[in-house]
């Protein structure tokens, strides 16, 4: 049975001379979610390498075990988000060949504020 989210932290064994330790050098924290045109998706709420750690390949074994598990519990595709002024991002997600959904289909991002969801309050 799935978990509705599920936080991995993997690890990097790092060699300093003699000795070894395990680092936290990373964060990927997802959930399951359903669109009815898709299907089942794994939707990536954060996904973050520590700025020291980049380009060793860690971020790319991370998205790698992500889309295994994605396989594993059956889902279609997988979704994330990625803020506008985030270049390094978005370079990195169409390098790795995510498609920009806000240029290939069109989709834009919406969200109700608490404010508003205060207003359909049962009396």
């Amino acid at each position: 049975m799935d978990r509705p989210w599920t936080v991995k932290q993997p690890s990097l064994v790092q060699q300093c001379s003699q000795v070894q330790s395990k680092v936290t050098v990373g964060i990927a924290l997802y959930c399951f979610t359903y669109d009815r045109w898709i299907g089942k998706l794994l939707y990536l709420e954060d996904f973050y390498v520590i700025q020291a750690y980049r380009g060793l390949g860690i971020g790319a074994e991370m998205l790698k075990k992500l889309s295994q598990i994605a396989i594993r519990s059956q889902c279609n595709c997988m979704h994330f988000l990625v803020v506008i002024w985030n270049q390094g991002s978005i370079d990195y997600c169409i390098h790795r060949g995510a498609l920009d959904l806000s240029s290939e289909e069109g989709w834009h991002l919406f969200r109700f504020n608490r404010e508003l969801m205060d207003m359909a309050k049962e009396e």
